[in-house]
């Protein structure tokens, strides 16, 4: 289960209506349906979140139709792994537009509605390599400092309206991005003694801050990027 998923239930369970996005949108209806099989509200939006242009005609067209998306969380994210003398220019642009073009794109394009109705909340997915760096994912490491400082910009820009704008950084989750890590004994050990936890985080240990955030509970925190990490930034 990737992060997107686990945080779309858990957001459902507390009562929210959610929208999947997806480029794929067999898969997209795949997740809706197994979403809606537990009683989860589920609609489908699909669009790729890295053309500004499809973004905005999908999303202005479901507030006009639909009615209002009063959370968003940006999840679209995408690790290349190469030494940064040889990293591919290419595969630097699409990190670049998957990780951070999309977030600045949906944020913006959602934020103007909800500046409008003078509410609503933005969860950005960022990531213990906001504040670290490990060999081999410096320009995904980049992504993931724009995205840390791109909420800080979000809250200083719209906070005046009433929105909330934070991130949630996790640590090492066992997800499909993290799949041949996960599968390296070798690399598991070594996060397993890195981490105070002692462990790789699971993804629905995810859901409880992504609700704190999206709640009233939350309507004083805004420009935060809160670490579900195990401890691992907290410790040498």
């Amino acid at each position: 289960m990737g992060i997107g998923y686990a945080l779309a239930q858990g957001l459902s369970e507390a009562g929210a209506k959610v929208i999947l996005n997806a480029r794929d949108t067999s898969r997209l209806n795949t997740a809706a349906q197994r979403l809606s099989d537990t009683g989860a509200r589920v609609d489908t939006l699909p669009f790729d979140v890295t053309d500004a242009l499809a973004v905005q005609t999908a999303i202005n067209a479901y507030e006009a139709n639909n009615g209002p998306i009063t959370l968003l969380i940006n999840n679209a994210g995408m690790q290349h792994r190469a030494p940064l003398e040889d990293f591919p220019i290419d595969a630097f642009d699409t990190l670049m537009r998957t990780n951070v073009n999309s977030a600045f794109y949906v944020g913006q394009t959602v934020a103007k509605h909800m500046i409008r109705r003078k509410g609503g909340k933005i969860v950005n997915i960022a990531s213990v390599q906001s504040a670290l760096a490990r060999p081999g994912i410096a320009p995904y490491t980049a992504t993931k400092g724009a995205i840390a400082n791109l909420t800080k910009g979000m809250a200083t820009d719209w906070a005046k309206y009433g929105l909330n704008c934070n991130a949630i950084a996790p640590g090492y989750f066992d997800t499909p991005l993290n799949a041949a890590l996960v599968q390296d004994p070798a690399f598991s050990e070594w996060l397993e003694k890195r981490t105070p936890a002692g462990r790789w985080g699971k993804v629905e240990e995810l859901v409880g801050a992504c609700v704190f955030l999206c709640s009233d509970g939350a309507s004083f925190v805004n420009g935060q990027t809160l670490y579900v990490d195990g401890g691992i930034t907290a410790s040498l």
